[in-house]
């Protein structure tokens, strides 16, 4: 026998199917893990759509360049201004590159502990002030010892730039982010070695002091212009806390503590960074093998100076044009097509012999240089999670430093046992190499 509801399950009933209001929640309970996060200051922006913080950091690193000439002309003043002879001034030039890869990690880490504009600061100002204690050094002891630390404070200001421009810069902005920088560099490093050589005749000691003081100014610059850019995530996570103030799950990845050597046991990552040092190890031939091989061609050494000089000319030149038809092409791409430009480039210069032949293939090479240069880092920022972006670009200078440290070795052996044929061959299949690497492993790691 059947009974008639009551009036109360009738209300139960009504409040079980009455649908439930949709509500949006805007709080980010996550932060994806290579995803730009800004805040207040920091993401205004600027020219070109970039980040006003983006362009102080550009003109205060332009600025930085612009004094840069000590470094060009490092080996003539030891020599001459010094009295050292080649073989100790070679030493301390090698001293000044150990500083400076033992700099990348630490750097690094210190930028995601510390922060990137602490690290900067820090960076820059013992720089400037070891660059003027170098310039009044007179004792062969004090150089030597002065030279490593040097290199380390120049250096450690690297990562925390990066990482800066990672923080501040959406992905799909980045790599043109980093092309800038690096087109200022160049800009810089040109100007620089126009007004140094200049100088250098009778004023040599004046260049140490207008490289401290530019240095000095780009602390100036980002003490006044840049806030830290550290990601809110990271600084959530140190404290165990998620962006709507309630404390994360221990497995949640933005919980966890950034760890120094986590970039090393990362093996996609290290297999990228090896992928690079092949490609580096063969494009760093330009600094020693081919001053070496024009040099047997008949050069001398004021056309071998202009001819080196064109790198910078041509980046200024050819980098905004790269950047502005390589936009449609993604990071990993954009590097393997550098990789072999630069492969072209330099297996070319076996067939250069004179001055008209050299113009052309560094044209080439530096076209590559650009394409992967300006991926690389942006690749970077994309294989480290936010609160460790510090530390995977301070590992990945450690690709540079070994590059340019084995580069001098290889490639004096290869020139002088089989020739300069078998050299630039050689570098034409390493970057070819690279590049098919990259498009193998590295575009589908990061897909």
């Amino acid at each position: 026998m059947s009974r008639s509801p009551s009036q109360d399950e009738i209300d139960e009933r009504t409040e079980a199917t009455r649908p439930t209001p949709a509500t949006l929640d805007l709080r980010s309970r996550a932060v994806p893990a290579n995803d730009a996060v800004t805040v207040g200051p920091v993401a205004g922006l600027g020219l070109f759509g970039l980040p006003r913080a983006y362009w102080t950091l550009w003109c205060g690193m332009l600025l930085n360049r612009l004094g840069g000439a000590v470094f060009l002309l490092l080996g003539l003043y030891l020599t001459r201004e010094r009295r050292l002879s080649p073989e100790l001034a070679g030493l301390v030039i090698s001293l000044y590159a150990a500083g400076g890869l033992l700099a990348g990690p630490v750097g690094g880490a210190l930028a995601d502990r510390l922060g990137r504009r602490a690290t900067l600061l820090g960076g820059t100002a013992a720089s400037g002030a070891f660059m003027l204690a170098l310039g009044g050094a007179r004792s062969t002891g004090i150089i030597v010892v002065l030279a490593p630390l040097l290199g380390f404070f120049t250096d450690l200001c690297r990562p925390p730039l990066q990482a800066a421009v990672a923080d501040l810069v959406p992905p799909a902005d980045r790599a043109r982010a980093y092309g800038l920088l690096y087109w200022a560099m160049n800009l810089g490093f040109a100007v620089a070695s126009a007004l140094g050589g200049a100088l250098a005749v009778d004023h040599f000691g004046a260049l140490f002091v207008i490289d401290a003081l530019s240095t000095f100014a780009y602390t100036v610059i980002v003490f006044l212009g840049v806030p830290e850019t550290r990601p809110v995530a990271f600084v959530a996570a140190t404290a165990g806390i998620d962006g709507s103030g309630a404390r994360e799950r221990p497995g949640s990845p933005d919980s966890q503590r950034p760890g120094h050597w986590a970039p090393f046991r990362d093996r996609p990552f290290v297999t990228f960074a090896l992928i690079q040092v092949v490609l580096l190890v063969a494009f760093a031939q330009v600094i020693v093998a081919l001053p070496l091989d024009m040099s047997a061609h008949g050069l001398d050494v004021k056309r071998i100076g202009l001819l080196l000089g064109l790198n910078g000319v041509y980046i200024v030149v050819l980098q905004p044009l790269a950047l502005r038809y390589g936009r449609r092409w993604g990071h990993v791409h954009r590097l393997a097509g550098g990789a072999l430009l630069t492969g072209l480039g330099l297996g070319a210069t076996a067939l250069a012999g004179g001055p008209l032949g050299y113009a052309l293939t560094a044209a080439l090479w530096t076209l590559g240089e650009v394409g992967f240069s300006t991926a690389s880092p942006a690749i970077v920022a994309e294989f480290a999670p936010v609160a460790q972006r510090g530390a995977y670009q301070g590992v990945y200078q450690l690709s540079w430093g070994t590059a340019i440290m084995a580069a001098p070795v290889l490639g004096s052996l290869v020139l002088a046992s089989a020739g300069s044929t078998a050299l630039w061959g050689g570098c034409l299949v390493a970057c070819f190499t690279a590049a098919a690497l990259h498009i193998r492993i590295t575009g589908r790691r990061l897909r």
